[in-house]
């Protein structure tokens, strides 16, 4: 069986017509849906871009020892158990962050291709003379990301030219020459919808005709009272037409895998790392970002839950209320393939749910950033179960006091920063889900009970993964 595997960047779940969305097209992943396994509760595990990545290759809860950093050496990874199974293996993306810098995501793969220039990819320095679309102040790190990103675009002129256009592109011509393969895994990995958001104008026009303001195509992360009304609602068409322009390339390769005769022998997997904030909780963006400081915002439902759609030769199409994760997918690649399952892996199989079985199945699933800096940027871990969604601040005091003040990341877009809180303290939420699925009336206080058997589980889930007493012991209280 070949296995194809396609990651959206920043692919909002609730932005698709197979999760219930009525105003944004998407006919061909809702296409893709109706063959295929849906998952309804796939939540993201390490966030954000980089550790989400390393869940997906290493089947693990990266977010317990590591950061946005390289993935190191140690790691046992999909692509190479993949190798020594006997399949060909291939990388094509437009991620810059996965390629760049040395980060080692092409370990393991036959071959790779790297679509340059997405973000603040360092692949073109002119034009010299370039024009922001709207008040740089709005930009989030408008001298350095946006202005490398409009050199990076200046030569752009037809809609194949766009990234994710071109990723697609690439991927079929891939196909095509590689179809023989007795077996093969193709890793399609493409940062759009993730802004700078400037789909063709045709694809903004279905969502907001006739907007004649600024274009704020990479806010300001943090609080969102700075953008207008009018503006807030055309960053969502921004956005909605860049998921529409990525729906149709997706098609594209769709298409091309039928045309090729493979679509009968060949398992499709799609997923994204995270979600969006576009005015939920007052928030634009994913974490607070200034000039100098890193923040992070809550992971509520928005950015946590993400979209998981999975085709597989034999396989009946439904859908699946099981509590899924990144880290599931390196398994369920090695199982569809018939390889060996590394011990080193943390995540399940879904092979079982595919085939709907009943198995034995995790009762909550884990959303965080980072923990190793423990909580001084307002880190907070998303503890999700069937009825309740628990935000667990940690012991923000002790953590302040004990750890060093002056600790930068690269978290987000790979550009230093201080890790610091931005704004209020955090504080611990509780929401029950399903008479508030959206998270809009914490009820923490009247029902610490909840709260305190979430914890009571979450400490003994990281500690059963082995998560460092000197990590651990700021997460040990709920205060």
């Amino acid at each position: 069986m070949n296995i194809i595997l396609i990651v959206s960047d920043t692919f909002r779940r609730d932005f698709l017509g197979c999760y219930g969305n009525e105003w944004i097209r998407t006919p061909n992943l809702d296409r893709l849906a109706r063959d295929s396994v849906v998952f309804d509760r796939a939540y993201a595990a390490s966030f954000a871009t980089v550790p989400h990545r390393k869940d997906l290759v290493a089947g693990r809860y990266t977010f317990t020892y590591t950061d946005w950093s390289p993935l190191s050496p140690n790691e046992v990874v999909v692509a190479d158990q993949l190798r020594e199974a006997g399949y060909v293996t291939m990388l094509i993306a437009d991620t810059p962050h996965i390629l760049k810098d040395g980060y080692h995501f092409d370990r393991g793969f036959d071959g790779w291709i790297w679509i340059r220039g997405q973000e603040n990819d360092r692949y073109s320095t002119d034009p010299i003379d370039y024009k922001f679309p709207c008040k740089p102040e709005k930009l989030r790190s408008p001298d350095r990301t946006v202005k490398q990103y409009l050199r990076n675009i200046s030569h752009r002129r037809y809609e194949s030219d766009y990234f994710v256009a071109q990723t697609m592109i690439e991927a079929a011509k891939w196909l095509e020459r590689n179809r023989k393969h007795e077996k093969f895994f193709l890793y399609v990995d493409t940062f759009d919808p993730h802004e700078p958001w400037d789909p063709p104008k045709w694809y903004v026009e279905l969502y907001d005709p006739g907007y004649e303001g600024e274009e704020v195509i990479y806010p300001v992360y943090g609080p969102c009272n700075y953008l207008t009304q009018e503006e807030l609602k055309h960053v969502r068409a921004l956005y909605a037409g860049e998921v529409t322009m990525v729906d149709k390339w997706i098609g594209f390769l769709l298409e091309r895998i039928k045309e090729l005769g493979l679509w009968d022998n060949t398992a499709i997997i799609f997923t994204s790392d995270h979600g969006f904030y576009f005015g939920e909780h007052g928030l634009i963006g994913k974490s607070i970002i200034t000039p100098t400081a890193q923040g992070l915002a809550p992971l509520y439902d928005e950015v946590a839950h993400v979209p998981l759609i999975i085709h597989a030769p034999g396989i009946k199409p439904g859908r699946c209320e099981a509590l899924v994760q990144p880290l599931d997918l390196m398994p369920t690649i090695l199982d569809l393939a018939g390889a060996k399952i590394p011990e080193t892996v943390q995540g399940k199989s879904l092979l079982p749910l595919l085939e709907g079985e009943n198995p034995v199945w995790r009762d909550f699933a884990v959303t965080s950033p980072s923990i190793i800096h423990g909580p001084i940027a307002g880190q907070r871990i998303s503890v999700i179960t069937k009825e309740w969604f628990f935000i667990y601040c940690g012991q923000v005091d002790d953590a302040l006091r004990e750890l060093p003040s002056d600790r930068k990341t690269r978290i987000v877009d790979g550009f230093e920063r201080l890790l610091k809180i931005i704004g209020e303290k955090p504080k611990n939420e509780l929401y029950y889900l399903p008479k508030d699925p959206r998270q809009l009336n914490n009820i923490y206080d009247e029902n610490i009970d909840v709260a305190i058997e979430i914890h009571r589980k979450l400490v003994k889930f990281l500690e059963l993964i082995g998560t460092k007493e000197e990590i651990l012991r700021y997460w040990r209280k709920l205060i």
